[in-house]
């Protein structure tokens, strides 16, 4: 379980084909506090830390590094190009019982892969613009949250299209210092998840229809 506040922006040091995929990837963690096992969420996504160490691998620069398998359905479900040497992750670490919740419940899995439409200067802040599939669009509502590429974010705008939904965040310059999502950009893939209560609430509701 996550919040989607994002606490560190890892380097995917290097891949490895071995089976599934295993990414390599340096941070600023103390891995020394993190347990084989561990999950990180990596811009969205939940993975397993199945090695570690100090140092920040063959890149270096950075306090240590993880290894994390991800398998096929993981590669097919979630943006294009993000599990490449080089590719920059938004990490979290695991929600701990008594800690703040500062974002919203988030579970680190991708529910589906949306397109930047557009990044306009807002103020001081810029409005981004993602299209979505139409199955996102029961689940989305302004003011409510939505997490993208692990990022906790208020949706502002919500316009539903024939073959699309468009949905319309705001981005403050500090979200964009320490996440990925300060590099967005017209055509851009990204990992959407849904809030947790929205999809329940949607089981809910087909039920009752019934």
């Amino acid at each position: 379980m996550f919040t989607g506040i994002i606490t560190d922006v890892g380097t995917i040091d290097r891949v490895e084909q071995r089976g599934d995929l295993r990414v390599i990837v340096a941070t600023g963690y103390d891995m020394a506090g993190v347990d084989l096992g561990a999950s990180i969420a990596c811009s969205g996504v939940c993975l397993t830390v199945v090695d570690k160490g100090a140092g920040g691998g063959t890149g270096g620069g950075a306090s240590g590094w993880f290894a994390a398998d991800v398998s096929g359905e993981t590669l097919s479900r979630t943006a294009a190009g993000q599990w490449t040497a080089g590719a920059k992750l938004n990490l979290e670490r695991a929600l701990k019982l008594g800690e703040e919740l500062g974002g919203h419940i988030v579970t680190g899995h991708v529910d589906g892969i949306g397109e930047i439409v557009s990044v306009t200067a807002e103020g001081g802040s810029h409005r981004v613009v993602i299209a979505a599939g139409p199955d996102i669009a029961p689940f989305v509502a302004p003011k409510g949250s939505i997490t993208l590429d692990g990022v906790s974010l208020t949706v502002n705008s919500v316009e539903d299209e024939p073959e699309r939904v468009l949905i319309g965040v705001n981005l403050i310059p500090h979200t964009a210092a320490v996440t990925t999502l300060g590099s967005l950009h017209a055509g851009s893939p990204i990992n959407i998840e849904i809030d947790v209560l929205a999809r329940y609430l949607k089981r809910m509701e087909h039920y009752r229809g019934r």
